[in-house]
């Protein structure tokens, strides 16, 4: 069965190697900046808080493994609170240390493999006085975490923005039968996750809460979905499913009840970024281009060409083509498989490769990635969610395969580190001479 060989291969793609141990990560952008980041990737000009919050979300739904047979869902379970972390601009106290993260990772029938790794932002730190920001919500993949990303948040949030990173508690697996039931209560629950933590923290910044709530601008609202994150996203910025794929065969008929009732609603989604979407795929589509068409939002979507978990050429593409209703840019890496977003691990030469496997870009570096991530993020952040438009031409790029852009080179002048402003018309802007290599950037206007 289609369904059983996805399931199969995803599981084999998330697992993680035995034993307990540990491996520690630095932040992407380091102080000083490398200097092949990009323009806009490097860090803003604003100090970066964290806070952990927890968001109740009512009408998340659970059934058992015999409730997949049945069609019964879990009425006397009760449902945890999902812990979101928030990062805003904050003030920070002098010789305050940055916060240092760490995640269990609980592969099937393994021991916890823990990862620690460094940040930028500052636990202690008090938010700005006063000022209003944009909001801007993410959501991981399957089995990830709210700090997966953490070197984004950071990045985001330092330009100018509060973001809220979720942690949506995927059930951990233990076999094909737990990937299963945990994979078919993600299809359930991810939008009805992340549209609890959107209207959480918007009524937050309407009523002018204390705390970081006080810098939310309700109004300037944006997602940024990662793989079954993105498929979430997707249906909170209006795309209801196609609820007869096979692909819901194994979720109860009243659960889905519950993600319909919620999808109908207009979750107020004003951009979108969408890291290697997964639910395109012919074998697993859940939308059709009707329903596709109807997201107004201003969408970039970020991809590998070889992704072989959202499949780039027949899924992530076919997303990016249906999106008609609203203008839309694909940047993808050539070459790049599924993880082509999050924090930029070092992983020691004795961890199983299964870590690797996990949290790394088979051929690209995973700090390249990142630095050229944040640029393009915070350019169509900029753009759409603070009116600065400017940065539509760091998007609108003069040719789509990077490796084309020209910009004239004299004899010695290699590398001097300037990046490509509007009089080098012919190159892709923020980039170096010779450094904006291996992507590709298509951009469709709405209608298109």
């Amino acid at each position: 069965m289609k369904k059983r060989h996805i399931a199969l291969a995803a599981l084999a793609l998330f697992g993680v190697g035995a034993g307990t141990a540990a491996y520690v990560a630095s932040p992407t952008i380091h102080e000083g900046n490398p200097g092949e980041t990009p323009e806009l990737g490097r860090y803003g000009e604003y100090q970066v808080g964290t806070r952990e919050v927890l968001v109740d979300v009512p009408n998340r739904v659970r059934f058992s493994k015999a409730g997949m047979a049945t069609g019964q869902l879990s009425e006397n379970e009760e449902m945890p609170a999902l812990q979101v972390r928030v990062y805003f601009p904050a003030q920070v106290a002098e010789r305050a240390e940055p916060i240092s993260y760490s995640h269990f990772m609980t592969p099937p029938a393994m021991e916890p493999f823990l990862l620690e790794y460094n940040g930028r932002a500052f636990a202690d730190a008090e938010p700005l006085s006063e000022g209003k920001f944009p909001l801007v919500v993410m959501s991981h993949g399957f089995n990830g975490w709210s700090t997966q990303f953490s070197n984004l948040a950071e990045h985001i949030a330092s330009r100018g923005y509060v973001v809220a990173s979720i942690d949506h508690a995927d059930m951990q697996i233990d076999g094909v039968a737990d990937f299963v039931h945990s994979f078919s209560l993600v299809l359930t629950n991810r939008t009805i996750d992340q549209r609890a933590v959107l209207a959480e923290l918007v009524e937050g910044g309407a009523a002018n809460r204390e705390g970081f709530y006080s810098l939310i601008d309700p109004e300037r609202v944006a997602m940024i979905g990662y793989s079954m994150g993105g498929y979430g996203a997707l249906a909170t910025a209006g795309a209801d499913y196609n609820y007869d794929g096979k692909t819901f065969d194994t979720v109860p008929s009243a659960a889905l009840d519950a993600t319909r009732a919620v999808v109908g609603n207009d979750a107020a989604i004003n951009a979108m970024v969408l890291f290697a979407p997964w639910g395109g795929q012919p074998d697993n589509r859940v939308w059709n281009g009707e329903s596709l068409a109807t997201i107004t939002a201003p969408t970039l979507i970020v991809s590998g060409s070889q992704d072989d978990v959202s499949n780039h050429a027949e899924g992530v593409s076919w997303i990016f083509d249906q999106l008609n209703g609203t203008s839309r840019h694909m940047l993808t890496f050539r070459e790049a498989r599924h993880s082509i977003v999050g924090n930029a691990f070092d992983v020691p030469e004795d961890a199983p490769f299964r870590v690797t496997e996990f949290v790394s870009e088979p051929v690209w570096r995973q700090d390249r990635i990142n630095g050229i991530n944040q640029h393009f993020v915070a350019a169509f952040l900029d753009l759409h969610l603070k009116g600065d438009a400017d940065k539509a031409s760091y998007l609108n790029v003069p040719v789509a395969n990077a490796n084309d852009s020209q910009w004239e080179t004299g004899f010695g002048d290699l590398l001097n580190g300037e990046f490509a402003g509007p009089d080098e018309a012919e190159h892709w802007r923020g980039f170096q001479k010779r450094w904006a290599a291996g992507l590709d950037l298509k951009s469709k206007r709405a209608g298109e």
